[in-house]
């Protein structure tokens, strides 16, 4: 089945140390799971409700993932262990080892943000592009989407919870 569109969802803000010192038992914080479910809320407005979730297995990652799915309850999920803090070109092979049509992926920076400039650079998008990149990072709870055309992946959007931004 051909991919027609993914949506790149880093993971909400997450505290600082788990107790058990172990990056992959981070929780998210407050904030994370407000931002999570504001994420949740603006891709199910804008109509954005993929028919895949795949999730790294990391705490926050799957906290962040519950929160979004109250307002994507049809969308089902699959953990998948490699993306956890994975590169860009692992996370793009899971994508396309998926079977749906359209697909988010709930993962970690740097791997969602160099994906998500790969693909910016690889299709077509407007100012989008430049804020993007120029942040030097992917904020948490940020959401880009991208559609298929002819293979070509579009920017449609970019949802964050700090501000505004769209294609």
């Amino acid at each position: 089945m051909p991919l027609e569109r993914l949506i790149l969802l880093r993971h909400g803000k997450a505290e600082e140390r788990a107790p058990s010192g172990k990056d992959f038992d981070r929780a998210l914080a407050p904030r994370g799971h407000e931002e999570a479910r504001e994420a949740g809320r603006r891709l199910a407005e804008a109509g954005l409700v993929p028919d895949l979730a795949l999730v790294s297995p990391a705490r926050r990652a799957i906290q962040t993932w519950e929160e979004v799915a109250a307002a994507l309850p049809q969308t089902v999920l699959e953990q998948a262990p490699a993306l956890y803090n994975a590169s860009p070109a692992t996370l793009l092979e899971a994508v396309e080892c998926a079977d749906a049509a359209s697909v988010i992926l709930v993962g970690h920076n740097p791997g969602i943000h160099a994906l998500a400039a790969h693909l910016l650079a690889q299709g077509q998008a407007g100012s989008t592009v430049g804020r993007l990149i120029a942040r030097g990072s992917f904020p948490t709870a940020t959401a880009a989407v991208f559609r298929f055309e002819a293979g070509k992946p579009v920017c449609e959007a970019v949802f964050s919870p700090r501000e505004e931004a769209g294609a």
